[in-house]
């Protein structure tokens, strides 16, 4: 699909001196951010307000997905000061939520759970009532590794099943669709008081049954969270847009996950994970 984006993607623009203090900021503390590498639409009312969600273990992902802007090939070796250098942006930016996410690294032996781990403890330690939501990769389906980065106890563990179990393939190759279901299951067999979350892009040629499906899925799967976006190209290089769903159907789906039981769900077409991540934990809270 080509062409415009629909009127409902315009947003008013940031003031740049904003943004240039943030990327400021962020490169002379070494840190890398996913608004920055997966383009998201988001990053000028983010970055205005003063936050920013947070990319570890480096800027390059060992997988090949074909709707995701980070850059693809063979990762560095993690940056073992980079927990310390997130600590002090929050600090700096005067955070009480934190969101924190990361490349998936399926070359290092534990994903990069022990490096999440840390980074979290360091943050409770040292930052007394923040709030920690991470986003993490599958870990390859290591219950050894999820488990150490549960131990931390941040408050929210994000996993994004993506899409629809028909597109894995095509869009997530070297993923897993049941493994990911199960990766969330297992947050609550380890720890039923951790908030767990996921999240859907749309656009990506899934039917709407397929979708309630999905969230019927990961409903069954302990679920509390849920958001719900739209898919949009970052690339001709990239999967392509098959349709812009429309905000009247977001809206149906929100109403469809509320009746499901999801404790807090945010579906807009600029909704993605770390959407007003605050606003929709508060909801759950409520």
């Amino acid at each position: 699909m080509s062409g415009r984006l629909p009127p409902w993607f315009k947003q008013p623009s940031a003031d740049p001196q904003i943004m240039s203090n943030m990327a400021h900021l962020l490169d002379g503390l070494k840190l890398g951010t996913i608004c920055e590498s997966a383009h998201c639409p988001n990053i000028g009312g983010c970055f205005t307000a003063g936050t920013a969600t947070f990319l570890i273990l480096g800027e390059v992902c060992s997988r090949h997905c074909t709707f995701c802007a980070v850059p693809k090939g063979c990762p560095d070796l993690p940056d073992e000061e980079e927990p310390q250098h997130l600590l002090e942006a929050v600090a700096r930016l005067g955070l009480s939520y934190v969101v924190i996410t990361s490349v998936t690294r399926d070359d290092l032996p534990d994903g990069g759970a022990g490096h999440f781990a840390r980074t979290i403890r360091l943050l409770h330690d040292n930052r007394p009532g923040v709030i920690v939501e991470v986003l993490i990769p599958d870990f390859l389906g290591s219950a050894e590794a999820l488990e150490t980065v549960v131990k931390a106890r941040p408050e929210v563990i994000n996993h994004n099943i993506e899409t629809v179990p028909r597109l894995y393939p095509e869009v997530r190759p070297e993923a897993n669709y049941r493994r990911s279901l199960a990766l969330l299951s297992k947050v609550k067999e380890f720890d039923p008081e951790i908030v767990t979350k996921s999240g859907l892009m749309l656009g990506l040629g899934e039917t709407g049954e397929e979708v309630r499906e999905v969230m019927r899925d990961l409903r069954a799967a302990g679920c509390d969270l849920l958001t719900i976006g739209q898919y949009l190209q970052p690339s001709a290089k990239h999967h392509p847009v098959v349709k812009f769903v429309s905000p009247e159907e977001f809206a149906d789906y929100r109403e469809a996950g509320k009746n499901m039981g999801f404790r807090g769900v945010a579906s807009a077409p600029l909704v993605r994970s770390s959407f007003r991540a605050t606003e929709i934990y508060a909801e759950l809270k409520s």
